[in-house]
Order: C-alpha cells, then sequence, then structure tokens
C-alpha cells in the first residue's frame, strides 16, 4: 500500500515563503527598533525631496511638450511671414525705383514747358511800337509748393511737387514811354509772371530814329490750377 503526503513539511514552508515574500513582522520589529528621531526626521525629509522632485520632473516635462509645441507652431508663421516680409521688401523696391523714374519724367517735363510760357506771357504783353531785343535766364530754382513747407533739416519727398521759378531778364525798344509803361502793367497782371524790377531807361539810335531803350528783370513761376487750361492735341496725318 502506498501513502502520499500532501501537507508539505514546515521547513519547505519556511524555506519558500522567505525568498518571495516581506515578512510584515519582521518590518515592524525594525521600525520598532529605530528610536532616534534624527533618523526619523531625515528619511522623512528624503521621502518629501523624492515627492517634490517628482512632481517637478512631472509638470516639466508637460511644460517642456507644451513649449515645443509652441515652438513648432512659431516656426511655422515665421516661414510663412518670412515670405511676405519678402514680397513687402520687393514690392517697396518696385515702388522706390518706379518713383525715381515718375520724378525724373516730372521734372523733364516741367523744365520742358518754362521758356514757352515765358515766352508766350512776354509776347502777349508786348503793346505796339515796342519790340524785344534780347531775353535771357538768370537762374532756376526750385522751391516748396505754398502751404507745404519741408520740416527744418528735411528734404521735400516728392520733388514732383515743389515750384519751379526761372529769374530773366528782358531788353526791348519802344517809340513811345507811354508803352513802355503799359507793357509793364500787362506783364504785372500775367499770372505766369511776378516780381517785376524796372531797370534804367536810355535814348538809343535806331534806323536814324531816336528810341527808349529799357530793361527789366522778373520772375517765371507756376500759376495757379485755375488759370492752367489743357487742349486735345491734334495731328494730321497725310
Amino acid at each position: 500500500m502506498i501513502e502520499v503526503n500532501l501537507l508539505p513539511s514546515s521547513k519547505k514552508k519556511s524555506s519558500g515563503g522567505a525568498g518571495v515574500g516581506i515578512n510584515m513582522d519582521q518590518v515592524k520589529a525594525m521600525l520598532a527598533k529605530v528610536k532616534d528621531p534624527l533618523l526619523l526626521t531625515a528619511a522623512g525629509s528624503w521621502a518629501v525631496a523624492v515627492l517634490i522632485c517628482g512632481f517637478f520632473w512631472v509638470t516639466d516635462n508637460q511644460r517642456l511638450a507644451t513649449q515645443e509645441e509652441e515652438l513648432a507652431r512659431v516656426q511655422s508663421e515665421q516661414k510663412r511671414f518670412s515670405a511676405l516680409i519678402k514680397q513687402k521688401r520687393q514690392a517697396e523696391m518696385l515702388r522706390d525705383s518706379l518713383l525715381i523714374e515718375l520724378n525724373v519724367i516730372r521734372g523733364i517735363d516741367g523744365e520742358r514747358f518754362v521758356w514757352p510760357h515765358v515766352f508766350e506771357e512776354v509776347t502777349r504783353a508786348l503793346p505796339d511800337f515796342t519790340w524785344l531785343v534780347g531775353l535771357e535766364p538768370m537762374g532756376v530754382s526750385k522751391n516748396p509748393a505754398p502751404g507745404t513747407p519741408p520740416a527744418a533739416g528735411q528734404q521735400p519727398a516728392d520733388s514732383g511737387e515743389a515750384e519751379q521759378t526761372v529769374k530773366f531778364t528782358v531788353e526791348g525798344r519802344t517809340s513811345d514811354i507811354q508803352a513802355y509803361t503799359r507793357f509793364l502793367r500787362q506783364l504785372a497782371n500775367s499770372p505766369w509772371i511776378s516780381d517785376i524790377v524796372a531797370g534804367p531807361t536810355t535814348t538809343a539810335i535806331e534806323e536814324n530814329r531816336p528810341v527808349t531803350a529799357f530793361s527789366l528783370t522778373a520772375r517765371y513761376h507756376r500759376a495757379d490750377s485755375s488759370f492752367i487750361r489743357t487742349a486735345p492735341l491734334i495731328q494730321t496725318l497725310r
């Protein structure tokens, strides 16, 4: 007859439980032996320090993840705005180039019709029995347009807005001194001519006749827009 012992021996039970589990009785016995308050305080401090470090480590990781997301978003926006800034700078360079060309064209166009205006106004004011023997420029200057003086130490932004003035001298002859005074009066009524200064008059001989020689200085300036009339240019092609 064969007998089987199903109950483990006390030796095997003690040897198997010692390697796996924790004997609470032994832990309580160890804590009971520790009666030093400084040691307990140090252990508690270390436990609190470990908890605090763990808390900061978790929060710093969360903050780092948030900052990385924000950095990725800012970098994408920086790339997009850098392209817009580049386009804006190219547009500004093109605008400045066009403004320079436009100012040059305005300057050429403004100087092109100066002397036709001068000749027209002087000829229109010239009375009968009076003729000219000379008309010469004395100087050209550009002054700020009325009502828009530039700031101190600052040049006008647009040269096309400057008022161009030309000073000139007129020499002529007349057989009647009253015609000379009428010429001065009619020339002063012109909106394109100002600062008329009459020079001395002398007697000259023209074709064996005594005539009055006169000279004057005046200044041409752009008239008000109400005195300017435009007309279409008609060209006949044959």
